[in-house]
């Protein structure tokens, strides 16, 4: 039970930022957002306030921000139409009732001839006692269209997503990812403010333990490591990798110690790896710093830290290095969750802030039905001074997105084989 709320925590958490950046931009640039919705499948919680519904749904492996423009959701008044207005004081409409007129007081009825809800926002037709005398009402900006129980706020054209500038269109798209790296960076300072100190990477020792290689050779905490067997150390690093390379095998470290330097032999000790090979261990932290500086700054520098190691694993994905197991989705990031739990909740706001910057660069690989495909067109059209046929851009997507659902069936498999099998 505690794994499965620590996974509906962590995918909850990445995923609300991620919508939450395309939200808050797509308001900022004045699009009509009709749903800002957390997870798939049956809804759990809807709540309504103005022209936005939030939703909460079982599945909290995802979301979406349903945009006016994105929506396919047209509002279309054919002739012939008889419909039901609610007028206000100025005699302005502020809701058009398709079926249901029964259920409202005061209600206009219209024989529609002609309509705009778009630009001009307007609706005429004949009224219900004068057959002979078309009348034209003009519909309010945010006016309803009732239809039974479906209620749907009219989208006039300055409030969809198309009708916006290159820039805002594409930064409202950014805004998604961008928000996933932002989680990252406050979930790590909360860290390092939490934890007192931060790891830090000058070539130093650390805290020294009982019984290791480290304080058998004479090895103490704050020792600056100069250089190993003459190669130069710049950085705990280039130790760590060192060290780890050379089980059973007598190391020269050259430290400086109270502003003189001295030569100590450390022969590390030989542990197994998880691979199974074997690996050096002389018993020693990483050094760490608990300036107010270095805790302000921990959540930049290792939120980009982390960009470039995964980085570095999408680019052998690209050489032809590729693997399923490089790999996970919502299986392995459950399995991996269950492990993380064990080891306490800092260390899964660490895996969180991890799995945030991960869907992040994800979703910026200019792959079609990601935000990085979208950004790409985006990039088409400012190359070309137009955008592309909505049409050929929806194929693409709608392309793009099969494949991805394939892909992710392959990799929930291999993750199932690995868990279970």
């Amino acid at each position: 039970m505690t794994t499965i709320i620590a996974f509906i925590f962590v995918f909850g958490l990445i995923v609300f930022f991620h919508e939450l950046g395309h939200f808050l931009f797509a308001k900022r640039s004045g699009i009509l957002v009709r749903d800002f919705s957390i997870g798939f499948g049956p809804k759990i919680f809807a709540y309504r306030k103005k022209e936005t519904q939030y939703t909460l749904r079982l599945l909290p492996i995802g979301g979406y921000v349903r945009m006016a423009g994105e929506d396919g959701e047209v509002v279309e008044l054919k002739p012939g139409y008889r419909v039901g207005l609610i007028l206000n004081d100025d005699e302005v409409v502020t809701k058009i009732i398709i079926n249901g007129k029964d259920q409202y007081q005061d209600v206009q009825p219209l024989e529609v001839s002609g309509s705009d809800l778009e630009r001009e926002l307007f609706i005429e037709g004949y009224e219900e006692y004068d057959e002979d005398k078309i009348v034209r009402y003009q519909v309010a900006s945010d006016a309803v269209v009732v239809d039974g129980k479906l209620e749907t706020i009219i989208a006039p054209y300055d409030r969809v997503f198309q009708s916006k500038s290159l820039g805002k269109r594409a930064m409202t798209i950014f805004a998604g990812p961008l928000f996933n790296f932002i989680l990252a960076i406050i979930i790590f300072t909360i860290l390092a403010f939490v934890s007192g100190s931060v790891p830090s990477n000058d070539p130093e020792i650390g805290q020294v333990m009982d019984n290791g290689a480290a304080q058998e050779a004479g090895l103490k905490q704050g020792d600056e490591v100069i250089s190993i067997n003459g190669k130069a150390m710049d950085s705990w690093q280039d130790i760590f990798s060192t060290v780890e390379k050379s089980p059973n095998k007598e190391l020269d470290f050259k430290v400086e110690r109270d502003g003189k330097t001295q030569d100590i032999d450390v022969t590390p000790k030989a542990e197994k790896a998880q691979d199974g090979t074997s690996v050096g261990k002389i018993g020693v932290a990483q050094p760490g710093s608990d300036s107010f500086w270095t805790k302000i700054t921990y959540g930049f520098t290792q939120t980009w830290f982390w960009i470039t190691q995964i980085g570095h694993v999408l680019g052998q994905m690209v050489t032809g290095d590729f693997s399923l197991n490089m790999l996970n989705g919502p299986v392995g990031i459950y399995t991996s969750t269950q492990e993380v739990v064990s080891y306490g909740f800092l260390t899964l706001l660490n895996w969180t802030a991890v799995l945030s910057i991960n869907l992040g660069i994800v979703n910026l690989l200019p792959l079609p039905a990601l935000d990085g495909g979208r950004l790409l067109f985006f990039l088409y059209e400012l190359v070309r001074g137009k955008p592309l046929d909505p049409k050929k851009e929806g194929m693409v997507h709608f392309i793009g997105f099969a494949l991805l659902m394939v892909l992710m069936l392959l990799v929930t498999w291999n993750d199932i084989q690995r868990a279970f099998f």
